[in-house]
């Protein structure tokens, strides 16, 4: 291979190809095709060194272009879930809105932009580096009401009654007007995802994190609140069965209707009624037949059906709205 050689791209699923290897049989998938910027030799005697673009690709299977970088300060590239689920919390002016589960922040940034920039917009994370890139993005698309700190949404609660002066966490009972919950979670609805190596355990290992969180963020919130809740993944476990135990736990928490709701509903299995399935919303790629598409067909498509295909065909999401009716 030189460069500027025509090149295949292949996913090597398993990572059984071995480096340097003129040859491979095992279990890959296609991505499409490129032009080589670098000649074999070069590639090999510059890693681990090397980064940059190896191969230039002109004929990708997948037809949406690069967004990457594209007008940083005015853009936050997120899947359409990920931008419905702000929508659905209805963040308005003046409200005090905590994110509790935050980074990288795109939807603390749209939480804020909806807001106009007016009001406070607390976002959590335990993880450091990740809450410095909340601030950076906050930073970026200039906006000032947001305040992020590196804390663990599990303790954000505060058990005494002396008031923070400084509005750092933890923070007390009945503190805000709406919580978004973007939960930890065992993620499978995310897309594209070529190789797997999670086990039955760690899949199962998110629920009881979830309801932590969960039970946190219904203390935290006013009455008559809003609580949003939402997961990237297609589990029965992360999605309806914690709204089931929800409404059981706390009888003064009421399911609401989403508006925008361009998803499915939800999925049978956890003893919720088909009223309460049809306020819940679920995304994901199954319920698209796409398998055996011609690609060439749908660019003839009306853009109403195009519309309609790439509002279902996304990555795996669940999102639930609840109003807490009283005070606890």
């Amino acid at each position: 291979m030189k460069a500027g050689d025509v090149i295949s791209v292949y996913s090597d699923i398993k990572g059984k190809c071995k480096k340097g290897a003129k040859e491979f049989d095992g279990t890959k998938v296609f991505l499409g095709n490129g032009i080589s910027e670098l000649s074999r030799k070069e590639i090999f005697s510059g890693l681990p060194e090397l980064k940059g673009i190896g191969i230039r690709m002109t004929e990708p299977i997948y037809l949406s272009p690069s967004f990457d970088n594209v007008l940083p300060s005015y853009l936050f590239l997120q899947n359409l879930p990920s931008v419905v689920v702000t929508h659905v919390l209805d963040p308005q002016p003046g409200e005090k809105i905590l994110d509790m589960c935050a980074a990288p922040g795109g939807k603390t940034t749209h939480i804020a932009a909806l807001m106009h920039d007016q009001g406070e917009v607390i976002a959590l994370d335990k993880i450091s580096n990740k809450v410095e890139k909340i601030k950076q993005n906050a930073l970026l698309l200039g906006l000032n009401s947001i305040k992020a700190f590196c804390f663990d949404g599990t303790k954000a609660l505060k058990l005494n009654t002396v008031k923070d002066a400084e509005g750092k966490p933890p923070f007390l009972p009945e503190s805000f007007d709406r919580i978004l919950l973007d939960a930890p979670c065992s993620g499978m609805g995310q897309r594209p995802n070529m190789a797997c190596s999670w086990t039955l355990k760690e899949v199962t290992s998110y629920q009881p994190l979830q309801r932590k969180l969960f039970t946190v963020a219904v203390e935290l919130l006013k009455p008559g609140g809003v609580l949003v809740y939402s997961t990237c993944t297609i589990t029965l476990a992360e999605n309806e069965e914690q709204v089931a135990w929800a409404l059981r736990t706390f009888p003064y928490l009421q399911l609401q209707p989403q508006e925008a709701h361009i998803g499915g509903e939800g999925m049978v299995g956890a003893g919720l009624s088909l009223e309460q399935l049809k306020q819940l919303q679920r995304f994901g790629p199954s319920v698209v037949p796409l398998r055996g598409t011609d690609i060439d067909s749908l660019r003839d498509a009306r853009i109403e059906d195009m519309i309609w295909l790439a509002n279902k065909d996304c990555i795996g999401f669940f999102i639930a709205k609840f109003i807490k009716c009283k005070s606890t």
